[in-house]
């Protein structure tokens, strides 16, 4: 069965976004071992799932990136154009954009569908509703949390829609030069310790 891995920015203190969706406390002077380490998770990938919010932009400006060849993210604007997505929306009646499909069913019966392709791993951007949607169903297999060197006070989590315990097992967690942690995690199956 395919892999669910979710991919996102956060804060020291838990948020992916501002309150009013500002994303400007990422850290992007990347070295290339943090480069290196987004390739490792994103090469075994032949799907791309979003949420509509974060497809309006996400889908965009990565076919903007993958139509620029001087552009220095343009093998990363390739790899997202050119990967089969699929975004959940309950509002759009079809999808505006090449290569992509949306998904209005049950969030857990789309989901399970997918994993149950033929295919590589599927990885999940956002945003906030959505992932937490995702978390909340017990939906991702691989958590890569970037933890961005900055505290903002206030935000958009994507842990407050949980309405029980869920239980994590570290599996990495990495250091990078430009004060990022990727802290990768998986469901804990078992009993606790």
């Amino acid at each position: 069965m395919r892999k669910l891995k979710l991919q996102l920015q956060m804060t020291l203190d838990g948020y992916i976004a501002g309150l009013n969706g500002e994303m400007d406390f990422m850290a992007w002077n990347w070295d290339d071992e943090l480069k290196q380490y987004v390739k490792n998770i994103t090469e075994p990938v032949d799907c791309i799932i979003l949420g509509r919010k974060l497809a309006e932009g996400f889908i965009p400006y990565w076919g903007s990136v993958a139509a620029n060849p001087d552009d220095p993210e343009f093998t990363s604007g390739k790899k997202f154009t050119d990967t089969h997505k699929v975004v959940f929306s309950k509002t759009l009646d079809k999808s505006e954009w090449n290569n992509t499909v949306l998904a209005k069913g049950n969030l857990v019966d789309e989901i399970t569908k997918l994993k149950k392709q033929d295919g590589k791993d599927i990885i999940a951007y956002g945003g906030a509703t959505f992932v937490s949607a995702l978390i909340k169903q017990g939906l991702i297999d691989e958590f890569h949390l970037f933890i961005n060197p900055i505290a903002i006070g206030d935000g958009m989590t994507i842990f407050k829609e949980l309405d029980s315990k869920q239980y994590l097992t570290l599996v990495k967690a990495t250091s990078f030069d430009c004060g990022i942690v990727v802290l990768n995690y998986e469901p804990k199956r078992d009993k606790i310790c």
